[in-house]
């Protein structure tokens, strides 16, 4: 089978031409456009603008995987968009251009909700780097799974018994865990996008500082000895595996506010950014492992932007592989933790493959709408 698919939930244009062969995933061509250079003045993502973007980007992208690969009605077997959630502006763009498509060339299409693709990342293959003795290639995912899904929007911990079931266990109460990334970024007056700026900072700063062991007995690592600030780790021992980061964003703005030399000086700057970098990842590991506790998984899986956080891919492995070494870890490509289409292709042929009637795939054309707060249904 062969599916072509389109991603528009936010501020990537992105198509894919994926092949599926006994389940496996083969990535015959793909395309991404960055919108960076559109947003970075405005500190975030400017729904219409990044619209108007994909308007522009996403039939030039399309006609270029088309004619690259001659790709017409009888070589695509299924098409593959992002329904939601996201910026509805910028939904429309996609879902429309796929509705056009699957009209013309009389195939069925599958609306995707886009954490469901950052799950199904992990299908296209195995990453080399962070990986623990525990982790195993994608076609030896085995369920149950529980999906740790950090991004800019999303911050879930999600319990699958098998493919397309999902119960989420934990979700964030206010700010998304890369949302803060972006907010604390902004406080700090370092730029957009937040997430790699902060990390590149807070790795800089740990490289150059004395460590000695974390004293949380689940996470084994280690932290600077000597930090100038200490910010709290919201909901940690809350007794549920929901999470919350919009207090830690306000713990960052009212530090600068009592400190304003740490703009002006930056090793400080560093410094709060890996104590804020460490303060998401050990709420983000101590829930994990918490859930896993409880709902025995046989495979522990991390997908979303901020899975390209590498503390966060090394430290998630590390203690998976201390405290439950009888748990697989799996992670995505760093490629494939960001938007892209690939992951809506694979997601797209799952929905398809487990639906018990396909027929009203084929009239999906007239009926597929657009959904900016999809919810993942269960």
């Amino acid at each position: 089978m062969e599916i072509l698919s389109i991603e528009t939930s936010c501020d990537e244009t992105a198509v894919a031409l994926v092949k599926e062969k006994n389940s496996q995933f083969f990535i015959k061509d793909e395309y991404i456009s960055s919108q960076i250079k559109t947003h970075a003045p405005f500190g975030g993502v400017v729904p219409n603008l990044a619209a108007r973007d994909h308007l522009k980007n996403l039939p030039l992208l399309l006609e270029k995987i088309i004619t690259k690969n001659k790709i017409n009605s009888k070589n695509v077997d299924l098409i593959a968009v992002t329904q939601g959630p996201g910026l509805i502006p910028a939904l429309l763009i996609g879902t429309n251009a796929a509705k056009a498509l699957a009209y013309a060339w009389k195939k069925p299409l599958v609306g995707v909700h886009h954490v469901v693709g950052h799950i199904y990342a992990n299908f296209i293959h195995a990453n080399t780097e962070y990986q623990t003795p525990n982790t195993k290639r994608e076609e030896n995912i085995v369920f149950p799974i529980l999906a740790l899904i950090v991004s800019g929007g999303h911050t879930e911990l999600i319990l699958m018994k098998k493919h397309m079931d999902f119960k989420i266990v934990g979700q964030t109460l206010d700010d998304a865990a890369g949302e803060a990334f972006d907010k604390a970024a902004k406080i700090l007056d370092l730029g957009y996008p937040g997430g790699p700026i902060v990390s590149a900072m807070a790795n800089k700063f740990q490289k150059l500082s004395k460590v000695r062991p974390f004293p949380f007995p689940t996470i084994r690592r280690e932290i600077p000895q000597r930090r100038t600030f200490r910010l709290p780790r919201p909901m940690l021992n809350s007794p549920n595996f929901n999470f919350s980061f919009s207090g830690l964003k306000t713990a960052v703005l009212y530090t600068v506010r009592n400190h304003p030399q740490i703009l002006k000086n930056k090793k400080l700057t560093q410094e709060i950014c890996a104590e804020f970098q460490q303060a998401v990842i050990d709420v983000l590991i101590h829930k994990t492992i918490s859930a896993a506790k409880k709902f025995k998984p046989k495979t522990i899986l991390l997908g979303g932007g901020v899975s390209a956080n590498k503390e966060l891919r090394k430290q998630l492995g590390k203690a998976i592989e201390n405290t439950l070494p009888h748990i697989q870890y799996q992670l995505p490509d760093v490629k494939y933790s960001l938007d892209n289409a690939a992951m809506i292709a694979i997601a797209g042929y799952f929905k398809w493959k487990f639906s018990k009637n396909r027929k009203p795939f084929y009239n999906t054309w007239r009926t597929l709408e657009a959904n900016a707060n999809l919810r993942l249904k269960f």
